[in-house]
């Protein structure tokens, strides 16, 4: 099991980010829907637990198989998906991630968001991280893919008209109030002899990008969500799950029906002499003598294969 400690820091306070972290995951989710991948919301209801008091409970099934690499989507089925189980007690909540095809397959995210500027150790009360394993991801300066970069949400540029907020400059964390600080605590695990190691380096870089540039996203939207209603951004989040799961669907039915993109190929060879054919089975004694034979088999017989 490989463990790491992500701290990310944002100019907003924790409270703010109570509206802003539900309006950007789901926002999030609808961008990265379609053609047959995204977000399948499966349920989003209330509860409870003795230690943390009211929460949210949310599943989710997260198709992503042309996203694996080669060497995964040897071993996995095309209708590939991730089940993602998040606690949300804000402001503490619990994600895991977890696969029925791959069942050695496990991902624990804790997190605990805090109004300081990632200095804190040991926020979640139990053993302290050590320091080689805690990794301070910079919304401002660290690099992303460059699939993910849009203009708009580069924080060197970001001015928000309803705080005043804006840009972000170097040593931003320093001198920048108010601010906050995500601090997620990684645990991945995938049992699998020959793959261990590289699957969970793999799954370490994915969740390193996903944060960075889901945390990037929360603050250039702020002006979209800032001011919004607990209430209110749970109307938006639950218009968006039903828009991503027609959209999902929509693309898997189109998927399933639709035509192969092209006829299987065959291949034929010609053979004509007695020996060759006995090497293959047929008996060419049976063909000769047979009364009923149709005479098409008495001229060479073409035999069909499909290619290897």
């Amino acid at each position: 099991m490989l463990m790491k400690e992500y701290r990310i820091c944002m100019p907003l306070t924790v409270d703010e980010y109570k509206i802003g972290q539900l309006y950007m995951i789901s926002k999030h989710s609808s961008e990265q829907s379609g053609g047959g991948e995204g977000v399948e919301v499966v349920r989003n209801e209330p509860c409870t637990d003795p230690k943390h008091g009211a929460g949210q409970i949310t599943e989710k099934r997260i198709y992503l198989n042309s996203k694996l690499p080669t060497w995964i989507r040897k071993f996995v089925p095309m209708a590939f998906y991730i089940t993602e189980t998040a606690w949300n007690f804000y402001p503490y909540t619990i994600t895991e991630y977890t696969c029925s095809f791959l069942p050695r397959f496990h991902v624990r995210i804790e997190t605990s968001f805090e109004n300081d500027n990632g200095c804190s150790e040991n926020v979640f009360d139990d053993e302290l991280t050590p320091k080689d394993s805690v990794c301070f991801l910079d919304i401002l300066s660290d690099p992303i893919p460059d699939k993910h970069y849009k203009k708009a949400e580069d924080l060197s540029n970001w001015v928000s008209q309803k705080t005043c907020r804006g840009p972000l400059v170097d040593g931003w964390r320093n001198t920048t109030k108010p601010i906050m600080c995500s601090y997620k605590r990684v645990s991945c695990s995938f049992e699998v002899y020959g793959f261990q190691g590289r699957t969970e380096d793999f799954i370490h870089r994915n969740i390193r990008d996903i944060l960075l540039v889901g945390h990037r996203q929360a603050v250039a939207w702020i002006d979209e969500w800032h001011g919004m209603t607990l209430e209110q951004v749970r109307e938006y989040e639950r218009k968006q799950q039903e828009e991503t799961n027609s959209k999902l669907n929509s693309d898997i039915t189109c998927t399933d029906s639709a035509p192969p993109k092209r006829p299987s190929l065959t291949r034929s060879i010609s053979v004509t002499d007695e020996s060759s054919l006995k090497k293959m089975g047929v008996n060419t004694v049976d063909i000769e003598a047979s009364p009923s034979c149709p005479s098409s088999l008495k001229s060479p017989v073409r035999l069909n294969s499909t290619p290897e």
